[in-house]
This record gives structure tokens, sequence and C-alpha cells, in this order.
């Protein structure tokens, strides 16, 4: 649903120069536009008095034909002023204002005759940009050998920054100045199921860093269609970033044909570290949905048959069979292992889990055959994604379900072979229209196939749009694992609800994630969109479930309920076992009682790496909720309820770490205490290393409700 409730456009062409000058509606930022040496377009940004981007080159480079990247004159320019109000179908605040200044500069190649139009929109929070070609004689069809866009940074910043990476993003931030990123590259490489590197200094984005004079700055890209992932590469003597295209398997960038236009390329700045944690640049570079009805587009909480195979504690395949071709194998006459997680009779209890505290759904993995010879091989056809193992009746399962109004979210694990989930898509969605599926986590695992392709190229670009596309045909939700990393798409796409992309929740059991994960994703990785992070785990030790897995997750118990807040997604998983969640049903009621959609989101307190606490306003409620994130070295928090209704009085349940709380000695050590709060009540509130904090504030239903409880002042 979009409703636009204001639109102003104001439209100008102004006689040709060679330079062009623009501002934020609210003066803050001025962009500088210019043709530099040789007809080469450049760029420059200032944020109030500071340099966020110095002079910076743009341009395509072709293969096989003359580069668009100088030789340029200025043929038009053309300007305007929007300013919109528009409600997302989901989303962190009900109403999202699209405000900016535009100017679009058309560019003539002398020696070519080629048209090429760089447009710029610079809001209040930053600048997106992007590179046009309309239809023309001399430029139809063109292959991009690579993207020659730079930022060139005003000094040697503080970076939280991932290997350069055609495969993944899946590695532990590395929090350092920009010049230490060569030296501290090799150890940031870590092994992964699928993995391409591409140079000692190369980055992902979104890259989060803040300068040696206070600016927060953020860059991304948004509405990335039909072209390929940008990553960075560092020039770490002058601190130049100039974007790489993940190339196709014999090295194309990309295969374009006009009209047509590249993503926009974003830069989010303020000096304040809560802002680039508001911004919506990046959604409002996308454009509306496509549908015209969103009504079985729904967020979701949901719980699972997944922890108990990442930990090890069952498995996802029904036997041990180690060499299967799913035309030949007969799994019912072959023995079974015993540790098969996706069962009947183990799903059902999974059902009454989730009927029990109201939870909308039950994801189940390992539910089809073929899981047993798959992983880390180089197979075309491993998965039909309608066919389960014999322990799994399908049609019983979807009337229990439906009987306790659960649902089950469907489990499509591609093993990558892109081309076989192609061949199987329709009739996989077919199948869970059938049997009551409205939504599908969808896995890309290993390397892709065809050999030679990689995750983030154009090629795989255009595969997972096609899913989603073709999934909303069938009314189907999308939770999208091992996809590229989000650029906003959800904006025109809502039915893609969430995607992963990053290290989440998983590997506490592979391992371990950093203390201060979850206090950066939000500057990085979320910048783009939802994450399915999977939090909620209450027991950290996971020899608990599996005695042969020594990891454990580096969090408190208090701290894993506060990332239903800081960690947005419309898609919100409990993630530990239900027998563990029995143990603690009091800390398990705020997972029971958190929204996943929200009206209001305010970011009471923010510094990348360290610490942030955000309150959200449920959708549709006066109910607010809060959660607080920190690192390793623990932190006192000050928070004011300034955001609440003034006059009412509200009840708050504060779910924190006791005082002798610690990730690592003491993870399950909690406190709960309800108060009374009001607008002008304080929270001074401990939390512990690896800790945090999450608080219900709740609207009275009665005056009797308020007895017995204190006001905090």
């Amino acid at each position: 649903m979009r409703q636009t409730i204001a639109f102003i456009i104001v439209l100008f062409t102004f006689s040709v120069v060679h330079s062009q000058d623009l501002q934020s509606p609210d003066k803050n930022l001025r962009l500088h536009f210019a043709l530099g040496e040789q007809g080469v377009p450049v760029y420059d940004l200032i944020y109030k008095t500071k340099e966020v981007i110095r002079t910076s080159k743009l341009g395509i480079q072709l293969v096989k034909d003359t580069s668009l990247t100088q030789n340029f004159s200025i043929s038009d320019t053309t300007r305007r002023s929007f300013d919109e109000t528009w409600k997302p179908v989901w989303g962190e605040v009900k109403e999202i204002r699209n405000h900016y200044n535009e100017l679009a500069v058309t560019l003539t190649q002398s020696t070519t005759k080629r048209v090429m139009i760089i447009r710029f929109r610079l809001f209040n929070d930053g600048l997106g940009f992007r590179y046009e070609f309309p239809e023309q004689k001399n430029l139809a069809y063109f292959i991009i050998k690579e993207e020659r866009t730079q930022f060139a940074l005003a000094g040697d910043h503080k970076a939280f920054w991932l290997p350069g990476d055609y495969d993944t993003q899946e590695y532990s931030t590395v929090t350092s100045n920009l010049s230490e990123v060569r030296g501290k590259m090799k150890e940031a490489v870590t092994p992964n199921a699928s993995q391409t590197t591409f140079s000692p200094t190369g980055l992902q984005t979104p890259l989060m860093m803040k300068s040696k004079d206070g600016l927060y700055i953020n860059i991304h890209e948004a509405a990335l269609l039909n072209y390929s992932c940008m990553s960075l590469n560092l020039d770490d003597k002058n601190f130049i970033l100039e974007s790489v295209l993940t190339p196709d398997a014999v090295g194309n960038k990309g295969f374009m044909q006009a009209p047509t236009q590249t993503p926009w390329r974003t830069v989010i700045v303020s000096d304040k570290a809560g802002e680039i944690l508001e911004s919506k640049l990046v959604l409002n570079l996308n454009e509306p949905t496509k549908y015209a009805n969103t009504s079985w587009i729904k967020p979701i909480k949901y719980v699972g048959v997944w922890w108990e195979m990442i930990t090890g504690k069952s498995s996802w395949s029904y036997t041990n069979l180690e060499n299967i071709q799913l035309d030949k194998v007969d799994y019912t006459k072959t023995p079974p292992n015993g540790t098969h997680g996706a069962n009947t009779k183990h799903v059902k209890e999974y059902i009454d889990f989730a009927a029990q505290h109201g939870f909308e759904a039950v994801l189940v993995e390992g539910w089809n055959t073929g899981w047993e010879d798959w992983f880390g091989k180089t197979k075309d056809y491993v998965f039909d994604f309608v066919t389960p193992y014999p322990d799994f009746d399908v049609k019983e399962l979807h009337q229990y379900a439906a009987g306790k109004n659960v649902k089950i979210i469907m489990h499509h694990e591609t093993s990558s072979s892109v081309r076989n989930y192609e061949r199987h898509m329709d009739t996989a969605y077919k199948f869970m229209v059938e049997n009551g599926y409205n939504a599908v986590k969808s896995g890309y695992v290993g390397n892709i196939l065809p050999i030679g392709e990689h995750h983030y190229g154009q090629w795989l670009i255009n595969h997972y749009q096609y899913a989603i596309e073709k999934a909303a045909d069938y009314k189907i939700m999308v939770n999208a694992h091992e996809a590229v990393r989000p650029t906003g798409l959800h904006r025109t796409y809502p039915n893609l609800l969430a995607n992963e992309a990053a290290r989440g929740t998983e590997y506490e059991s592979f391992g371990g994630n950093n203390p201060d994960h979850t206090t950066i994703l939000p500057f990085t990785r979320l910048i783009g969109g939802p994450m399915d992070y999977t939090p909620g785990i209450f027991e950290t030790k996971i020899i608990k479930y599996n005695p042969k897995n020594n990891s454990w997750v580096r969090s408190t118990l208090a701290r894993q309920l506060a990332l239903y807040v800081t960690m947005y997604s419309p898609l919100q998983m409990a993630a530990d076992l239900p027998e563990t969640y029995n143990k603690f049903l009091d800390a398990f009621q705020f997972i029971k009682d958190v929204a996943v959609d929200w009206d209001d989101t305010k970011v009471l307190e923010a510094e990348p790496g360290d610490y942030i606490t955000i309150a959200r306003k449920a959708k549709g409620t006066n109910n607010w909720f809060i959660g607080s994130t920190c690192d390793e070295n623990g932190r006192e928090s000050n928070i004011s309820f300034s955001f609440l209704d003034p006059g009412k009085k509200y009840i708050a349940t504060i779910y924190a770490d006791k005082a002798n709380a610690h990730y690592d000695t003491n993870p399950q050590a909690y406190e709960i205490r309800k108060v009374i709060v009001t607008s002008k009540s304080k929270l001074k509130q401990f939390s512990a290393p690896g800790g945090g904090y999450a608080v219900s504030v709740m609207e009275p239903k009665t005056e009797a409700d308020l007895k017995g409880l204190k006001s905090l002042k």
C-alpha cells in the first residue's frame, strides 16, 4: 500500500555550465558536480562544514569498447524537489517521508556521441546517485568491464568492515582504521562453504565508518536489480574507495540494454550515530510496491525445527547414506539413522508449543529427501522440493497445524544449484499452496551452479528476483539465506520479508560471534533491510545439546531478549528449543509479548561497536518495547521515556542482567522487575559484558493493574 501525503515537484532546465551545485532540503549537505580534466565526471560532498567525499571520479568502463569515463560535455541539466509521505506494508515506522532535491546531469561523449545521465538525489540524511542510459542509436547493447565510481574519503576513518567477497558476507566484522585493513585482511578471511575474495584491501557494503572529526558515514547501494552487486576496493594510501562489481564466470561485470540504469550508490551521513540507524534513504530510493494487493503479506513470529540441527542434537538427513541419487534410492527400504529432527511426531510437539504460546508458525528444515549427499559437492540435482522423507507426513501435519491455527514454514535448500531450483520452482510453490504453506525459507549454501557464477553476480541477482516475483504469484513470502545482501527492495516487493546475508545466530554453534557483533550489524548489514538473525537462545552452552560441540553463545540471556528490538525484522524466530524455554517461562514472556511490526521507532542511544538502545511502538497499539545491547565491556545505560504519551501511566517490565552476569561465566543471570513509568521517567540500567536489557511498556487495562507497583523516578 502506498499513500502520498504531500507531493511537490519543481522542474527547471538550466543553461549548460561545467559544474553544478545541489543542496539538501535542510541545507546541511552540499553536492558539487563538475567535469574535470579530459571531461572526466567528478563530484564531492560536504556535510555542514566537513568533507564527506573529496573530489571523486565517476564512470563506466566497457568491454572492447570506448569506456564511458571521459571526454564528456554537459549537454543538459534538470532539477526538481520532491516531498511525499508513504506508508510501508510493514516496517519500523508507520509512515516514511521521502524528501529530496534532485539534479540530473546529461553528459554527451564527444568521441562517440553517446549519452549518459548521472542522477543525484540529496536527502537530509545523505546522497543517492546512479547512472542512466537512455535509448540511443550508439549505445543499445553493452558489456560492463568495471564501474569506476569513487568515494574519496577525507581521512583515515575508523571502519567496521568485512573482507570483500563475491560469495559471502558471513565473516566477523573487523573494527580498525582504514590504514590497517591490509594488515588485518588475512586473519579476517575465515573459512566458508563458498567464498571468493578479490583484493587485500577489498571491502563489502554496507561499509560503516566514523571520521576523526565525528562524522558517521555509511556507503551502500539501493535498488539492486539486473546488475552485479557492488563491493569496494580501498586505496589505503590515499583513502579512496572504488567500486568493484561481481563478475560472471568469464569475468564480465554486467550485460546491459538501453534504456536502463544502474542501482543507486548511497552515502548516509550524520554527526549522530542514531540518525544513521533511523535513515530511510535506501528505502526511499526504491520504487513503490508493485503489488496491487498486499493483504496476504503478514509479519511472522515463529519457532522451528532448526537450532537442534545447527547444534548437532539432531540431523537434517533421514539416513546415513553417503552416495545417493534421488531417482535410485528407496528410503522406505533404508534404515533410518534415528536422529532425524523433522519427523511427524516431533513437529507436532513444536506445533503444540507454538499454539500454546501464540506463535504464528513453525519452520521445519530437513523434511524432504536428499539431505544425505550434497554438502560440499557439485551436484546439479539434489532436491525436488516436494518429496518428504517417510517419517514426515505432509497431509497429516497440514491438518494438525491448521487445527491449532498455526502455519508451517517451508524450507527450500537449493544447494546453490540454481538451475535445478528454477526447474522445480513452480511445482514447489504449487505444493506449498496445496498444503497450507504461505512462507518459504530458501538457502544457497555452497558454490553456485552453473560453475563459475557467484552469489552476488548479475545472473544470481536476477535469479533471486525471479524467485521473489514467482513466489508473489502464489502469495508466498520469502526469507532468503545466503542470497545477496538487501538493498531496500522490500519496499517494492514486500513479500521479501527478510534475508540472512551475514553471520547470524547459527555461527554461535560454529565457533561463536564476537560480543560486539550485534552492536555493529544494525549499522552495517541492516542498513539495506531486515535480517533473519534468529535470536532467543537461552541455553548458551551448546555442549548441553551436543556433547561433541564446545561452542557457546557470546551473550547473556537478557541480551537475547533485547535483540528482538535492536535486530529489526518482521520475521522473528524464537530459536531455542521448547524444553529450554519451559525452564525460563518468566523471561520467555518478553518474546511472547514483543511485536514484529511497528508504528514508530526511536534510537535512544547508539555508538557502533559499543552499544545500541532502541524503543519501538507496536503496530496499532500504544505499547512500546525497548532493547539494549552492548559489547564485551558492559556499561550503564541511561534513557528517558519521553517518547511516551504525556500524562499517561504505563507498566514497564524490565528484563535485565544481574550484577554478576557475564556473557561467558554467568550468562543466565537475569532479573525481572515491574514499575510504573510516565513520559517523565528515566531509567539507569546496568548491562553486563556481552549483555543488555529488554523492557515491555504496556498501557494498563484497568487502574487495578497498577496496584502494588512502584513508580520509576
